[in-house]
């Protein structure tokens, strides 16, 4: 980054700093699993000091808080820009937003092994982040099937429990294959998530 006149403002500067550092955390976290994960070992990932860690986040407990949120805004968003550039129709958007969602795992294996694996044992705050996350993405499903459904028909979910019953079934579809690398290419898990999706609309009938 420039320094001297030409450097950007502070608020560039620390922003700069805090992606670069979340960066860092998410390869830590993914490589050393939270519990052995260090303020130090993320600085050095980072190639900042730890002064300049702790300038931003107190602990790595704030770090992993942090990470998941940027990384399931990150997710959702996605998901809602795809389903905007497909026709406007159920299978399609849904499609999209299954495609968008496995891209972004393909896309940020160490952030999604955080998102999806790292957090569970990160604390009482994490878990509580984590349910309220799940919460959102089972609202977005359940919200997009009401939409489906008083514009074209389709079958709805019987309850909130549903849609909350696929995110769960989808994220340990995503987590087995982070751990586990099955099957190899995560974007198989496509054609899988689909089947699902419409297995569960289909008892919904």
């Amino acid at each position: 980054m420039p320094r001297g006149r030409h450097a950007p403002p502070l608020e560039v500067r620390l922003g700069v700093q805090r992606d670069r550092l979340l960066e860092a955390a998410a390869e830590v976290f993914a490589q050393r699993g939270y519990a052995e994960a260090s303020a130090e070992a993320i600085s050095r990932e980072a190639g900042m000091s730890k002064a300049t860690f702790y300038e931003h986040f107190a602990n790595k407990e704030e770090v992993i808080l942090a990470l998941f949120e940027a990384a399931a805004a990150v997710v959702l968003e996605r998901m809602a820009e795809a389903a905007r550039h497909v026709p406007d129709e159920p299978d399609a958007r849904v499609r999209a937003g299954l495609g968008a969602f496995v891209a972004a795992v393909a896309e940020y294996p160490a952030a999604s092994q955080t998102l999806l694996l790292e957090i569970i044992g990160a604390g009482p705050r994490a878990m509580e982040r984590r349910d309220a996350i799940m919460e959102t993405f089972a609202r977005a499903i359940d919200e997009e099937n009401k939409r489906a459904h008083e514009r074209f028909g389709t079958p709805r979910l019987k309850s909130l429990d549903d849609a909350y019953a696929l995110v769960g079934a989808i994220t340990e579809l995503a987590s087995r294959q982070l751990r586990l690398g099955r099957p190899e290419n995560v974007r198989d898990l496509e054609p899988v998530i689909e089947r699902l999706i419409l297995g569960v609309l289909a008892q919904s009938r």
